[in-house]
């Protein structure tokens, strides 16, 4: 996953799958039935995933962020950014194995769990190849110019007060 293209597919991969891990946890996960007290029916209660394990959206978000900092960041801090990524995906995983020791009907957690592998996935990718990916260019970076003489001379006037405008 060499150059360009394997910046963009890691870096949409990595968005995609934390924007499904966002979009799960908001889905209901589990339903508790309360049975009460006849005539009455049994009531439900449904828990979604980001109230079963509230790090579910934390993580999701860490991921997005995560998504951008592949593209703003240069060779090692790119390194560093697929090391968080893999760690992300490995909590999304754990996060979604500690709800599971419940029991749980639905598909939700097992398509976090793909999201989980797809962002732990980028990261290693992210590891392995940042070296060779492009970086931004340099267009956007301010350029370090020295001063010229006489703009020091009218900076310092305008420290002491003085209008450096004014016909003298």
């Amino acid at each position: 996953m060499n150059g360009r293209r394997g910046l963009t597919l890691t870096t949409l991969a990595t968005a995609v799958a934390s924007a499904v891990v966002l979009f799960a946890a908001t889905r209901n996960w589990d339903a508790v039935m309360t049975h009460q007290v006849s005539p009455l029916p049994p009531m439900t209660d449904y828990r979604t995933g980001s109230e079963m394990s509230p790090w579910l959206p934390a993580l999701g978000a860490v991921g997005l962020a995560g998504a951008g900092a592949l593209l703003a960041t240069r060779r090692k801090l790119r390194t560093v950014v697929g090391g968080l990524l893999a760690l992300t995906g490995i909590g999304i995983i754990g996060a979604v194995l500690e709800t599971l020791q419940h029991r749980i009907d639905v598909g939700w957690p097992i398509l976090t769990l793909v999201a989980a592998a797809t962002i732990t996935a980028a990261g290693g990718v992210a590891i392995r190849s940042s070296d060779t990916w492009p970086e931004m260019g340099a267009r956007y970076e301010r350029p370090e110019t020295t001063p010229k003489p006489g703009q020091t001379q009218l900076w310092d006037a305008l420290d002491r007060g003085e209008d450096p405008t004014a016909d003298k």
